[in-house]
């Protein structure tokens, strides 16, 4: 009896054991969250409150509903009407409404939050990085080469795997050099590298080195700049903003450090005495798209550009999702509505107007203007004494951005005018007799003014006074030049003042619009005024003011004190319809330390990649392993917030944004050498199908990356193979063979498609000519995008249109003839179909393939009818053309 009782005994104390053992706690982030934005956030997340409920702030959901009672009472799932409304038997009662009812898995996850007190977490993305210590290497502490292979081989440990044998030397050789230059390496380099002479971590160095780096890295970032060489929307008329491309090129090449290579773009007009590329990297904003179609209202369209700015600023350096918040707080993450706007606060205050003119615009001289401008700035370092660098500056900023510059919403005094501020309605419209002035400024030593101008009927002048209309005449502007009626640049000479005035204008002739003025400038003094020369130098300052020899890059410049924009909240993103003032800011949902202090682009800029801002480390290089891992860490490269992917990796995730950040001191090319140098990255990229089951997207890690050529590399690989490629560099944008008519039918255009000869014709794709109405087929076809909006990430499709692309595309058919004339140095057909092999493939053809290859070639052969020699070639082309599609070349393996 004794014995039957110790018995039962044992399981009684047992089971009262595991009874009294606390429930294991749950992670908000990990378990609840994701329920929460998948089945509740709908209509009770940052727009829509069904019943006073929200889920989005921690205040809202823990506090009263619409009932007077909470829908969630800490430490009692019990009480809470979130836990009775999910187990309800009624289908008008239960939640969520209208849709599938909780599992009970997510229902018990619930009450076991609740119960453990309904602890709330901030979303990792916006944690500081804590430097993690990398785990120690385990089993597979022959296999680890950096600190960051440790952390996956941890990961592989617990999931059961091992890692891939490393890829052979062809496959790593024409991995790296396509994933760091975006074409097959040099044949010196292949034959050093595959007889063992070069050794791999020298060969990464080399790939890093080429000029090619730069380019291909550039095409990737023009994705994000939203680079285009038109302005979108109806008329998609040119803009000329190779420049900008050209600098983000020599930016990578030069292995620009980030945060530098971020503060430019974002706010170089604002560092102290910005050089003439600091300039041209703020066109990373005004790459936005401008809208000239009839009727339009500009100020409108200014708006609209500004939103871009701040949605494109946020998603690139973020990872944050906000064009939802122009409209009602944000639907997933704690971002206000108002909040929006205090970034809009920091774009607001620009003098770009994205209309028909696209000013301000840097100008580059061409060579005689060019000699001229170095005239003048010679005679100001001659004559301004201490006062030299500052009056360079202000002629650089008259003559080179034409700012700053007084427009027609800024006149005062208007009469007799017309100024409607639509579309190409830019220009104040006086009749005769017409007048308007300008806010009093000191004229002491100004000599001109300069102007945008027209005179609608090729007749009249505009007459400039000193005060009101019946003051002194200071200076006469007449119609004149090969097409008066045109827009124009002009400069009024101005008598000599001194002090402070109003300048009046007064329009003279007949009839109605006798001229139209666009904006005006007032120079600043000329140094050596009273010298005996200074004529030439006048005559220079004419020239320069009104001459169009130049390209013109549009960028990013601050408006002048007095021009200062006040800023609202736009109910509902109504641009018409103000709220409440705002001040410049970010959302306290991604403040940081110093966040306080920010009050303009420059500010900002540097809070972005500040010690203590845990994102802009995080998404950048997370967007470096995408490309070349072919998914990112957190595969929603757009969006690293709630709603955003899974975070698979996260110690490595902060491990390699801290050594990016701190040891790298923002590197991208230290950063790209340790990453492809990893054990990791040199994997084979061969899975068995058990693998392939367990992990088919390889977010684990177990084997190297695999991923289908984007279009850019597509088109440059099948060049370079071809020996056509050109290695010309920089300049406007080139326009490869396309098929006609495709620019027909754009509306108010007569812009044509002039296909490019020479050299031009085979350049790096990231030179083509992107029009984006009517892109060029072969980026479309492989998934580029038209680049009218930010592009985070392109989504691969296979598609016949690619597959016919590459087997007819006339680009594509040179390179065959061009490859078949490289393999005709024998006439047997085996070594020539060897040397094609080797020149598209990079490796020797097997035995299999060369009687595959061969039938090809003798059917081809036996098919042509023209003569013996040209039924060699074109044979030969067939067969180069087939290589050219396969698998093995489109896809990177």
């Amino acid at each position: 009896m004794m014995f039957y009782r110790r018995f039962v005994f044992v399981p009684l104390l047992l089971l009262g054991v595991f009874a009294c053992r606390p429930d294991p706690p749950v992670s908000f982030n990990a378990d609840v969250r994701p329920i929460l934005n998948q089945r509740c956030i709908g209509c009770h997340g940052g727009v829509r409150q069904a019943g006073g409920f929200g889920l989005v702030y921690r205040e809202n959901a823990l506090g009263p509903t619409h009932s007077g009672k909470p829908a969630i009472v800490p430490g009692d799932a019990a009480a809470s009407e979130l836990i009775r409304r999910a187990r309800h038997v009624h289908p008008d009662v239960r939640m969520p409404l209208d849709a599938p009812p909780l599992s009970e898995v997510e229902i018990r996850t619930l009450e076991r939050w609740i119960d453990q007190g309904a602890k709330w977490e901030e979303h990792w993305a916006y944690l500081p990085i804590a430097p993690p210590t990398p785990p120690p290497p385990g089993e597979h502490a022959d296999w680890v080469t950096h600190d960051l292979d440790r952390y996956v081989a941890a990961d592989l440990t617990t999931a059961g795997l091992r890692p891939n044998a490393p890829a052979g030397d062809t496959t790593l050789l024409r991995r790296v050099s396509l994933d760091l230059t975006g074409l097959p390496a040099a044949p010196a380099l292949q034959t050093a590298f595959l007889t063992g002479a070069l050794p791999y971590a020298a060969l990464v160095d080399s790939l890093l080195a080429s000029p090619a780096y730069g380019e291909h890295w550039a095409g990737k970032w023009l994705d994000l700049a939203r680079y285009a060489d038109t302005r979108g929307l109806e008329k998609d008329r040119g803009r000329d903003i190779w420049n900008y491309r050209d600098w983000v090129i020599r930016a990578y090449d030069a292995d620009l450090p980030y945060d530098r290579f971020v503060t430019e773009q974002l706010a170089g007009d604002l560092l102290p005495d910005p050089t003439r590329d600091q300039l041209i990297a703020t066109a990373f904003h005004r790459n936005t798209m401008s809208n000239d179609e009839g009727g339009t209202d500009n100020e409108e369209w200014r708006v609209v550009s500004v939103i871009d700015r701040v949605n494109t600023t946020w998603e690139v350096f973020q990872g944050t999702t906000m064009a939802c918040v122009q409209c009602h707080g944000h639907p997933y993450d704690p971002i206000r509505h108002a909040e929006y706007y205090r970034s809009f606060a920091l774009w607001n205050q620009t003098v770009d107007r994205d209309h028909a003119e696209e000013f301000p615009y840097l100008r580059t001289f061409y060579p005689a203007e060019e000699t001229k401008y170095r005239a003048l700035e010679d005679w100001i370092d001659e004559h301004a004494a201490d006062a030299a660098e500052r009056r360079r500056r202000e002629w650089f900023s008259m003559l080179q951005l034409r700012e700053p510059h007084y427009r027609p919403d800024q006149f005062t005094n208007v009469r007799g005018g017309t100024f409607a501020g639509r579309a190409e309605a830019e220009d104040l419209l006086l009749d005769a007799g017409g007048s308007f002035t300008l806010p009093a400024r000191d004229l002491t030593g100004v000599r001109g003014l300069p102007l945008l101008v027209r005179f609608p009927g090729a007749r009249g002048r505009l007459v400039v006074r000193l005060g009101a209309a019946a003051g002194a005449v200071v200076g006469v502007l007449e119609a004149g030049g090969e097409h008066p009626e045109w827009h124009q640049h002009r400069r009024i000479s101005l008598k000599p003042q001194r002090g402070k005035h109003v300048l009046h204008f007064t329009a003279e002739g007949t009839g109605e619009r006798v001229v139209g003025i666009t904006s005006v400038g007032v120079e600043p003094p000329l140094p050596g005024a009273d010298a005996t020369d200074v004529a030439r130098i006048e005559a220079f300052i004419t020239d320069l003011t009104e001459s169009w020899q130049a390209s013109r890059t549009p960028v990013m410049q601050r408006v002048e004190p007095e021009a200062r924009r006040p800023n609202f909240v736009f109910e509902r993103g109504n641009w018409q319809v103000r709220g409440p003032d705002v001040t410049p800011g970010v959302p306290a949902l991604l403040a940081t330390p110093g966040a306080d202090s920010i009050t303009d682009r420059l500010a900002f800029a540097r809070w972005l990649t500040g010690p203590d801002q845990p994102l802009t480390a995080r998404v950048a290089v997370n967007r470096v392993w995408a490309s070349l891992f072919g998914r990112g860490i957190v595969p929603s490269l757009e969006d690293l917030g709630s709603q955003g992917a899974p975070n698979h990796h996260p110690a490595l995730l902060d491990h390699l944004a801290d050594y990016y950040r701190e040891d790298l001191a923002w590197s991208q090319k230290a950063l790209l050498r340790y990453l492809v140098t990893s054990s990791t990255y040199r994997q084979d990229s061969r899975a068995h199908p058990e693998l392939l089951r367990q992990d088919p997207d390889n977010d684990l890690l177990a084997r190297g990356p695999r991923r289908r050529l984007t279009a850019e590399e597509v088109h440059d690989q099948i060049l370079a193979v071809a020996g056509l490629l050109s290695d010309k560099r920089y300049g406007p944008g080139v326009m490869p063979p396309q098929p006609e008519g495709l620019w027909d039918n754009i509306p108010y255009s007569n812009d044509k498609w002039v296909t490019s000869v020479g050299e031009d014709r085979y350049r790096r794709a990231v030179y083509t000519y992107l029009r984006r109405s009517v892109a060029h087929p072969m980026l479309t076809t492989f998934d580029g995008p038209n680049r009218e909006m930010c592009v985070s990430r392109r989504v691969n499709t296979n598609t016949p249109l690619q597959a016919l692309m590459t087997l007819n595309d006339p680009l594509y058919l040179e390179a065959a003839a061009a490859l078949a004339e490289r393999a005709r140095t024998t006439e047997i057909v085996a070594e020539q179909i060897g040397e094609l092999s080797h020149l598209i493939l990079g490796r020797p053809v097997t035995a299999r393939e060369l009687t595959v290859l061969t039938q090809l070639y003798d059917e081809a052969y036996a098919g042509l009818q023209v003569s013996a020699s040209r039924r060699a070639h074109e044979s030969l082309v067939v067969v180069a053309n087939a290589l050219l599609n396969l698998d093995e070349f489109l896809t990177l393996s």
